[in-house]
């Protein structure tokens, strides 16, 4: 996937290394009333999957193991990748069921 903007290796380690510590911190945060947790933790998951190559991998080889998953996070993430596969899925039981 290429990229216009592509970013220092030193910017892309420290935005890897805060969505690590947003992520660690969303379980204290998880405690508080409200769904504050919730959302430190997606935010620190867009940062890692963001900014590095191997995260990616590991998450697309999550997903195909896990679909259902892989699914709840393509949502939660809100990826145009879900969007296109959900579009796809209702274009394909529209057609079943048109037959």
């Amino acid at each position: 996937m290429p990229r216009t903007h592509q970013r220092s290796p030193a910017i892309r380690t420290t935005l890897v290394v805060l969505g690590f510590v947003l992520m660690a911190v969303a379980p204290v945060l998880g405690v508080l009333p409200g769904p504050g947790g919730i959302f430190v933790f997606a935010g620190g998951l867009v940062l890692v999957l963001r900014n590095a190559t191997w995260a990616r991998r590991k998450f697309a080889r999550l997903k195909r193991r896990y679909p259902r998953l892989g699914r709840y996070c393509d949502m939660a993430l809100r990826r145009t990748s879900f969007r296109r596969r959900e579009r796809r899925r209702r274009e394909a039981l529209a057609a079943q069921e048109a037959h």
